[in-house]
């Protein structure tokens, strides 16, 4: 019974994880890109409305990681009266730890995240990022969806009042050692060996 349960919990994991879906049609981008306009607030996400719409167009159905490059502002730049400080990192980690549940419903995550630790080889012209963040979504659908949700729920707000700057692109892996797939079958093998043994 232990093996069927943990053969059971990782074929849910599996469906789960998903990673090939059906692209999305012209229309859904379409609908997707109107449900966006109208909830999102401020400059910054309309402005990028038109990359969106570019990015959804090219769907091949896979799951990809989005390359997120971050300069945080000086200072924040939220509203006045708005009751949150001035403090940039503040409002990037508030971001950072609402949009964690979002992301987990549409199996995406942030698979890597570092802070900057010096210069090495940089462009002229190339603003010295405060990080860089690499977050794994399940498809271009779940992409959208996920944008929709932060912003009817005023999530992305606080994005924008911490980034002086960003450059985000889409890639998909060559070489990797985040398997998790492996992963998770390798730990329910593990679990039942160890509940196998303790129960006999």
């Amino acid at each position: 019974m232990i093996w069927v349960f943990c053969l059971l919990v990782y074929g849910i994991f599996h469906v789960w994880w998903g990673g090939k879906s059906k692209p999305l049609s012209s229309q859904e981008v379409q609908e997707g890109i109107a449900t966006l306009r109208a909830v999102v607030s401020g400059p910054n996400s309309l402005s990028h409305l038109d990359e969106v719409a570019q990015f959804l167009s090219l769907d091949d159905g896979l799951s990809f990681v989005m390359f997120n490059s971050v300069l945080h502002r000086k200072k924040a730049q939220y509203p006045e009266h708005s009751g949150f400080s001035d403090d940039a990192r503040a409002a990037d980690q508030r971001y950072g730890k609402a949009i964690i549940w979002p992301l987990i419903k549409h199996a995406s995550l942030p698979i890597f995240v570092a802070r900057r630790k010096g210069t090495f080889v940089n462009d002229a012209h190339s603003p010295d990022w405060s990080y860089v963040a690499m977050v794994r979504y399940r498809s271009r659908r779940d992409f959208l969806k996920f944008a929709i949700e932060i912003e009817s729920k005023g999530i992305a707000f606080h994005k924008w009042a911490a980034i002086e700057q960003t450059q985000v692109f889409p890639v998909h892996p060559m070489v990797s050692l985040f398997t998790p797939r492996l992963a998770v079958a390798t730990l329910l093998i593990l679990a039942a060996g160890c509940l196998n043994g303790f129960l006999a």
